[in-house]
């Protein structure tokens, strides 16, 4: 573990298999290639610190183990000025957050400590016109859909494409179901 000590962490939420296959294929089209390292994904935290990984991975654990998969509402399609981005809402989704803000808050950056809005950005780094059009493409179509938060997913930052380091699936209750 000592291999992340300088290196930042990031934590995402994942997502059902349908919602990162639709958002992911819209990133595929419109984000530019040679930029698009990575795969769609919603960020929870930019960076948590990967000189304390074996801590951060246990409060992930802990906190995993104590909440189901959140069924959230994509509810819109945001300008991000050079980009695009679908938003998603469930309160679950922000308590989570700033429970984990809580847990982590000694080692947060402004960004960090700051209200989640989530959201899965499709397009980033365009001239603004070309934004501006997805996002009236985007919007003449889009009706509120449901996706599901199954877990979160740990990464490491080495300067371009994020290097996997831990998923924590959402334990599902099975006297719930």
């Amino acid at each position: 573990m000592s291999e992340f000590a300088a290196v930042p962490l990031i934590l995402t939420l994942t997502l059902d298999d349908a919602a990162h296959t639709y958002f992911n294929a819209l990133r595929r089209q419109h984000f530019p290639a040679k930029i698009n390292y990575l795969a769609a994904h919603l960020t929870l935290f930019h960076h948590l610190p990967g000189a304390e990984l074996a801590a951060v991975c246990r409060e992930l654990e802990a906190c995993c183990q104590a909440v189901g998969p959140l069924p959230l509402q994509v509810s819109g399609v945001r300008s991000l000025g050079r980009g695009v981005a679908f938003t998603l809402q469930h309160p679950e989704l922000l308590a989570l957050h700033r429970q984990l803000q809580q847990r982590f808050a000694a080692h947060l950056t402004p960004q960090d400590q700051q209200k989640l809005q989530p959201h899965v950005t499709v397009q980033n780094k365009v001239d603004p016109a070309v934004a501006r059009q997805l996002l009236a493409d985007l919007q003449a179509d889009f009706a509120p859909f449901c996706a599901m938060g199954t877990g979160l997913h740990l990464w490491a930052y080495r300067g371009g494409p994020w290097e996997s380091v831990q998923r924590f699936p959402f334990v599902v209750d099975p006297a719930l179901q």
